[in-house]
């Protein structure tokens, strides 16, 4: 059988198989934790699709720098999936700065890299983890060499319309840890060539509307999902479908690339054809 994705054309046999369905590693914040993907991973599971959430909360009792930390425990968790997978990395927010990382440490091949209203990082180098701008203002935030749990930083009014219960908004501030300073401070190095795996950017809306510019800028899928900047919390079967679509171009994508096969010029909907 034929798939044919957004104008991609790849043969399915059992290699290209893995490269269409990967594991979907939801990778979230280190600012929140796992439950703000665990709706997601739930919805992806029902689907068909294997997904994980590794736990990042360790991350706050970690020395710095911080990076390494991440990547041992987003490494550890994908060393208990069969070694046959390949990964699909799913970063959300500040997580994104360390995909170039998770790429070069992975223990597996890596299908892609897709960024959820996330940070971008340059494509070689080292990216600050905040901007001096909003480092000057979470220094006034500091006790103790630590910060607040991230949804005290803001108003009210810019925290409540992020969850949609008050349960989920319990849950999902319960185990936000409190960060050091020192993680906002740190800069996290960028290999070069990361980004030859295919790349896609998922928007929920501003203020990332500008990091999702530069991301079509280097060419990459870019698709947008209305949506506060947890919406993956607040209507996590949008987000699922929209990450399995994704999913599904990028995968047909690097087979292109792979394999030279020409494109058909289709719609975007995903067809299957006849044998």
């Amino acid at each position: 059988m034929r798939k044919i994705v957004a104008g991609l054309t790849i043969a399915r046999d059992g290699v290209q198989d893995d490269w269409m369905q990967p594991v979907f590693v939801l990778v979230h914040s280190p600012s929140v934790g796992p439950l703000t993907w665990a709706p997601v991973a739930d919805r992806l599971r029902a689907r068909g699709h294997e997904s994980i959430v590794p736990s990042l909360l360790d991350v706050a009792e970690a020395a710095a720098p911080f990076w390494p930390r991440v990547v041992e425990d987003v490494t550890a968790a994908t060393r208990r999936l069969n070694p046959d997978r390949s990964v699909l990395l799913v970063a959300h927010s500040n997580a994104g700065l360390f995909v170039p990382l998770l790429v070069t440490h992975a223990d597996r091949p890596v299908s892609g890299c897709l960024f959820v209203d996330a940070a971008l990082p340059v494509l070689a180098g080292s990216t600050p983890v905040v901007p001096a701008e909003l480092l000057d203002l979470l220094r006034g935030k500091v006790t103790d060499g630590r910060l607040p749990p991230w949804t005290e930083w803001w108003d009210e009014a810019d925290v409540a319309p992020l969850f949609p219960d008050p349960e989920t908004r319990a849950a999902v501030t319960a185990e936000q840890p409190r960060l050091p300073l020192a993680y906002y401070e740190q800069t996290v190095p960028v290999p070069a060539g990361w980004d030859t795996h295919p790349c896609g950017y998922l928007l929920f809306g501003p203020p990332y509307d500008e990091v999702a510019a530069e991301a079509r800028r280097r060419g990459w899928l870019v698709e947008e999902l209305p949506g506060q900047h947890l919406h993956e919390i607040v209507d996590p079967d949008a987000v699922a479908d929209r990450l399995i679509g994704m999913a599904q171009h990028l995968a047909a994508t690097r087979a292109q690339r792979k394999r030279a096969l020409p494109a058909e010029s289709i719609s975007s909907t995903v067809l299957n054809a006849d044998p």
